[in-house]
């Protein structure tokens, strides 16, 4: 007891020094002190980690309306994910220097691109244009020791995390072999017209936090996937999708797997997509559309994608690499940025976030837009950004999206705060451009809202694994759980 007086003491006397030669405490000192739970600095390590946490268990609720049926669609497949180093070294491929391809078509450039990205710590994903090289690679990826066969390609993934909770019924439209459908939640309801005879198989190489080959570090966990997929890459499922939507009647419809369509080249892609803007026009008003967006490298692609397919969902989900390069694509702000250098700063994806709603949203009601809603995810934080009106339990939303990641990439059902770590900032700005307003994260109540015209931004930290289990189908999970906490409001301004 004795000793806690002493402490309080000591500490209220240094304090009282320092309030006197410098009266104005810094904010953070501040917010630091009057947190909950902080007591000798030795016990504080994991305070804010152990508060936010707590935090996130009492604020998290579900929505007053929920959905009751979600169809998912339309890329599904089998991920094998292997060590990426281990199986370059395996195929006898030399370590070397970096360089990105929009398209594979050997070993070798497999491994440009591989170091590439392992060297920014950054995901990708890339098609591998030749099918007999692809196939030996996927033989020696299933044989190498570890492999492991899991369900992949978005939808399935966003859809077996749905079918986590019992009171959902869950509808995946996808190529469907036997092997993913061994592997699917029995909650799942697959259509006939989506089984095949054959899987599609995507290969993903992961790499750790410090890994190092040749002269390559990882500054963190991430993988790089490619595959050679016909299926997913015509979206050959799509028109299904929407024909099944009628008798399942679903409240929510998620779609992805455009970015797959990307490695077919220009010709099919331009009128791939008018016929997928021709199905997706299909699908009755009053029924939300969430569309999960992926990494690309063609920016006639991502600007076609913008133009045609933004206007006419309600929500979308990215993360800072698509969300840059979605910029980049239609010279929108920041477009001169040519990589984030550490955490993406808040002000300018806040930037990015508010041009999108402006430039293919309903920021303006008079638009006809539909776009309303954009989930945006990154290592150490989460933004969700909604034009007023239309989407209700952000927040809680919002949270829900960082806690999966959370205990996804740790393995874990629940969040253990002695292997997480807060990398999140703890003041940022509004914006990078605009009139700029200060502001800073409670972890008491870790979810930062801030106005900008009639969207309203809502940010929490993310409680980041020091040692990720598993870092495939994170993004996928948060949407997944974002969109479970959302609330689609029925009754819109107009």
């Amino acid at each position: 007891m004795w000793r806690k007086a002493s402490a309080a003491a000591l500490l209220a006397l240094a304090l009282g020094y320092f309030y006197h030669g410098s009266p104005e405490l810094p904010e953070q000192i501040l917010q630091y002190l009057t947190l909950p739970n902080v007591q000798s600095s030795s016990q504080s390590q994991h305070s804010l980690e152990q508060v936010i946490s707590a935090a996130w268990e009492t604020l998290i609720t579900l929505p007053t309306r929920q959905w009751s049926k979600v169809a998912v669609g339309v890329n599904a497949c089998v991920d094998v994910v292997v060590s990426g180093v281990g199986l370059l070294q395996a195929l006898a491929v030399d370590p070397g220097s970096g360089l990105d391809h929009e398209v594979l078509h050997s070993k070798e450039d497999l491994k440009e691109a591989f170091i590439h990205y392992m060297q920014r710590g950054a995901a990708a994903e890339r098609f591998f244009s030749d099918d007999e090289a692809f196939q030996r690679i996927a033989r020696a990826a299933a044989e190498y020791p570890g492999a492991k066969l899991y369900v992949g390609g978005n939808a399935a993934l966003i859809g077996q995390k749905l079918a986590t909770h019992p009171d959902l019924m869950v509808l995946l439209c996808g190529p469907v072999g036997p092997k993913l459908h061994e592997l699917l939640d029995e909650q799942i309801v697959v259509p006939p017209d989506s089984l095949q005879e054959t899987d599609e198989y995507h290969l993903i190489l992961e790499y750790k936090a410090g890994e190092q080959w040749g002269s390559t570090q990882a500054p963190q966990a991430n993988r790089f996937i490619f595959s050679h997929d016909v299926s997913n890459g015509e979206m050959s499922s799509l028109e299904t999708f929407v024909a099944s939507l009628e008798e399942f009647e679903p409240d929510l419809v998620i779609l992805s797997g455009l970015h797959m369509m990307e490695g077919q080249g220009r010709e099919l892609w331009e009128e791939r997509l008018k016929e997928a803007v021709a199905a997706i026009s299909d699908i009755p008003k009053d029924i939300p559309i969430h569309l999960e967006l992926a990494s690309m490298t063609d920016k006639d692609y991502m600007n076609s994608i913008m133009q045609e397919v933004m206007p006419i969902v309600s929500s979308i989900g990215l993360n800072e690499q698509e969300l840059l390069f979605l910029s980049q694509a239609a010279e929108g702000p920041h477009a001169d940025l040519a990589s984030w250098k550490g955490i993406p700063d808040v002000g300018r994806v806040s930037d990015i976030l508010f041009w999108i709603l402006e430039e293919h949203g309903r920021s303006d009601l008079s638009s006809e837009a539909d776009l309303t809603r954009i989930h945006f995810h990154t290592l150490a934080y989460h933004i969700l950004a909604t034009v007023d009106g239309f989407w209700g339990n952000q927040a809680a939303a919002v949270m829900a999206g960082a806690r999966v990641a959370s205990r996804q990439a740790c393995g874990l059902q629940s969040v253990d705060v002695s292997k997480v770590e807060l990398k999140a900032p703890l003041e940022f700005n509004s914006s990078h451009t605009e009139p700029q307003e200060k502001l800073s994260l409670n972890p008491a109540e870790p979810v930062t809202v801030w106005r900008r015209g009639n969207v309203t931004f809502h940010l929490t930290p993310v409680l980041v694994c020091k040692q990720p289990l598993r870092t495939v189908g994170l993004g996928d999970a948060i949407t997944a759980e974002g969109l479970v906490y959302s609330e689609f409001k029925t009754e819109q301004p107009f």
